[in-house]
């Protein structure tokens, strides 16, 4: 979730893509509105759960805070 209406969405997406770890691939990304003009990222990605904590995954998104404000996992599956 960015922090306001005036974040770069676009600058938002290729730092989060930016992110390389073995065993994790991202996939495809959306803008949703959320409301007040304010849009927030929807990104897959597959990981290897062997290869891959959520929680460092999730701490390396964040760390681009000029951009994130928060970081929600909306679906997970494991096979």
């Amino acid at each position: 979730m960015p922090w306001d209406d005036e974040t770069d969405m676009k600058e938002m997406v290729n730092n989060v893509r930016t992110i390389e770890m073995d065993g994790l691939l991202w996939g495809a990304s959306k803008l949703v509105p959320v409301g007040y003009g304010i849009q927030k990222l929807q990104i897959m990605c597959v990981i290897e759960d062997e290869k891959v904590s959520i929680d460092l995954l999730q701490e390396k998104i964040e760390e681009f805070e000029d951009f994130v404000q928060s970081v929600d996992i909306a679906a997970f599956n494991k096979i």
